[in-house]
């Protein structure tokens, strides 16, 4: 139990970390925008990331450990689901609506549609492997 926590821990400082780091450097690199572009922006990696990652999984035998660290610590710790939600509600609460929705449908919307990309890219990378080898 101590070694799935250690490398969940692990993973999670990691993610944690490279969300500071890009998110950071999404504000700014866009400080002008008035949504929340930088948690926009890991949260569509995450997905992406997410995605890519789960479609080799599922074609190559990744061990329960890794899963861990890759699938709840780093990219746990990288995306920021509650921090969306919190940015939400405030443009909400602050009387902007429409960025509030724009936001969620931005978010959830693109989310989904770049984290299928993902596995399609991650399950179709073991395919035309495959096929090139024979």
């Amino acid at each position: 139990m101590w070694k799935r926590l250690l490398i969940v821990a692990m993973g999670g400082a990691l993610g944690s970390v490279a969300r500071y780091l890009f998110s950071g450097w999404v504000y700014r690199t866009c400080p002008s925008s008035s949504l929340p572009i930088g948690t926009i922006m890991v949260n569509l990696l995450g997905c992406l990331f997410l995605g890519l990652l789960w479609g080799i999984a599922e074609e190559v035998e990744v061990s329960p450990l890794l899963r861990l660290f890759l699938f709840v610590g780093l990219l746990g710790g990288l995306t920021t689901f509650s921090t969306f939600v919190l940015e939400t509600l405030n443009l909400a609460r602050d009387g902007e609506l429409r960025l509030g929705m724009a936001n969620l449908l931005i978010s959830a919307g693109i989310g989904l549609l770049v984290m299928a990309l993902g596995l399609l890219v991650g399950k179709g990378m073991f395919y035309v492997g495959r096929r090139w080898l024979g």
